[in-house]
């Protein structure tokens, strides 16, 4: 196998890994050792793909959102429906990866967010970087709505987009909180009553 097909594999195997574990503990509490560990990959190898925890971090979130977008792209063009079908089958998906009872690695935005923005600058930045690629889609989508009819909203399609990421992001805190579906019940009510689908 070429060096660099085995380096890129090894470098998402250990990505991999880590969003798994982090997903379920965070970032403070997962060591390098750890990631490592349950990734099959000798300990003196980390440094060989990262500089430093701080630019393992970067990339781990890098990974996260390239998936994460490639995944939403794939729900809001779907074909056959219209748009408001697209964003609410989105928002939908949502609901049902942060009802999963450990997440399983589709809400590191949600579980590292607040924990990371004050760690590291790099880290904060690609999480900026990440969730505002999923407003511009939320912000797209609500204007192909437009144009086609499927929804209607009172305000700006930008600051619609942006404030329902805010309160989707905001509800999945308080699901983990209150260890219950109802937040993200209320904010898929007061989805469609932004978005009058």
């Amino acid at each position: 196998m070429p060096v660099t097909a085995r380096t890129t594999d090894t470098r998402r195997i250990i990505l991999d890994t880590a969003q798994q574990i982090m997903a379920r503990k965070g970032y403070s509490a997962v060591g390098i050792n750890e990631v490592l560990a349950e990734a099959g990959v000798p300990k003196g190898s980390f440094y060989h793909y990262f500089a430093s925890k701080d630019a393992f971090g970067e990339a781990l979130l890098k990974s996260y959102f390239a998936d994460y977008l490639a995944d939403m792209d794939r729900i809001l063009a779907q074909p056959g429906q219209s748009s408001a079908e697209r964003l609410m089958t989105y928002w939908q998906r949502w609901r049902e990866t942060q009802s999963v009872e450990e997440c399983q690695g589709k809400c590191l935005a949600v579980k590292l967010g607040a924990e990371v923005a004050d760690l590291s600058e790099s880290m904060r930045l690609a999480l900026k970087e990440g969730t505002s690629a999923i407003v511009d889609r939320i912000e797209r989508t609500i204007t192909s709505g437009l144009e086609d009819g499927s929804l209607s909203v009172d305000d700006d399609p930008r600051e619609v987009a942006q404030a329902l990421y805010d309160m989707w992001l905001g509800a999945s805190v308080m699901a983990k909180i209150h260890r219950s579906l109802a937040p993200l019940d209320t904010v898929t009510a007061v989805t469609r009553k932004l978005l009058h689908p």
